[in-house]
């Protein structure tokens, strides 16, 4: 839950990305200015940075997203078609502003459910360079969620580096009890709604009905995710579902919320 940064020359993405740390990120002193705020990681394979790239594209509307060969981020020269005016406001923001944000590969971590956002560190002081913050995805715990159509298309890791991107830029907060999006999700459902998808009705999952009885006990959790109909005024429920010992989280209580 952070804000944004500045660079000034390319050649430091690739020196950033390599001197990157898992937990907190470190960056050389002789690193030198950079000309983008959003980077990837060196290794972040080119798999997954396609992949992001699409589902960018679709929630922005902007065709020619891309990450470029040393990793950066650029919306490319096309006129936006479609998408969110929102998200689109909000990466200008993260691109224009004070602060470096790095994308990290975190698929597999045992500390990262879907995503997150951490403060990093310069490894020899910070006098003079932007404050950098590092936004971790878990690709790997999308791949188990399941549920409705509607649902999956509003949850992905595009969502969940928009969800980072808007802690790091607005310091938003996250829900602090049952039932609530929470300041952040309020933001991403804006974008939601202009992109036609489904809104994130809650911020915490919860277990599964019915999943602690029984002798066959399971970690399963759900999320719902609703849709207002304007046509009689009802709104629709949609559901993920997926396995809390595979993604991670159950035992946590600000992960999981329980009655």
């Amino acid at each position: 839950m952070r804000k944004s940064c500045r660079p000034a020359n390319k050649r430091l993405l690739l020196r950033l990305a390599c001197l990157l740390a898992c937990a907190l990120t470190c960056v050389s002193a002789e690193a030198e200015p950079v000309t983008t705020r959003i980077v990837c990681r060196a290794s972040l394979a080119e798999a997954r940075r396609t992949a992001l790239s699409a589902q960018l594209r679709a929630i922005t509307g902007w065709a020619g997203l891309h990450f470029d060969s040393q990793g950066a981020l650029s919306f490319g020269t096309d006129a936006p078609s479609g998408g969110s005016q929102s998200a689109r406001s909000l990466l200008a923001a993260a691109q224009d502003g004070k602060n470096l944000l790095i994308i990290e590969d975190a698929s597999g971590s045992a500390d990262v459910v879907f995503s997150r956002v951490l403060e990093g560190r310069w490894k020899d002081g910070s006098e003079g360079r932007p404050a950098a913050y590092v936004i971790q995805i878990d690709f790997e715990d999308f791949t188990h969620v399941s549920g409705d159509r509607a649902a999956l298309a509003a949850f992905n890791a595009g969502w969940g580096l928009m969800h980072e991107v808007e802690h790091a830029v607005h310091d938003s907060t996250d829900a602090k009890g049952l039932g609530e999006a929470g300041e952040c999700e309020a933001s991403i459902n804006r974008m939601r709604r202009e992109c036609g998808l489904a809104e994130r009705a809650e911020y915490f999952y919860k277990p599964f009905p019915g999943a602690e009885r029984g002798d066959f006990k399971t970690r399963y959790v759900r999320l719902a995710f609703e849709e207002k109909r304007v046509a009689d005024k009802k709104n629709r429920r949609y559901w993920l579902y997926w396995d809390a010992a595979l993604i991670g989280g159950a035992p946590d209580a600000n992960q999981v919320a329980a009655r």
